[in-house]
């Protein structure tokens, strides 16, 4: 059976952790690198390094809206009632299948 070790870190005012070194070296956890948490019934949590996403820049361009968002949040406004009008008429009678592969060879 694989040995297993015991770690701790302190949760924040914020409620933020460092994730500590042996943790982050047993899943070659790197910075920006995303943690997927597997909450049990029983209470336990199962922590992992989660998968890349597929797109590549998917990442970079959430990336940028944080920044901006952190950076200029006087700029971040809500969608006023004319343009929401807009596109609902832009894309009335369009179905999406939100389960369908975006991957073009699984056509």
């Amino acid at each position: 059976m694989p040995a297993t070790i015991e770690l701790e870190s302190t949760l924040t005012d914020r409620y933020q952790t460092t994730v500590p070194d042996g943790v982050r070296r047993a899943l070659k956890l790197g910075k920006r690198d995303r943690i997927r948490y597997l909450v049990q019934s029983d209470g336990a949590v199962i922590l992992q390094r989660a998968e890349q996403a597929d797109d590549p820049v998917l990442g970079t361009f959430l990336d940028l809206l944080a920044h901006d968002i952190a950076t200029q949040p006087q700029k971040v406004r809500t969608i006023d009632s004319g343009l929401a009008r807009r596109m609902r008429a832009l894309t009335k009678g369009v179905k999406v299948d939100l389960e369908a592969s975006l991957d073009p060879a699984d056509e």
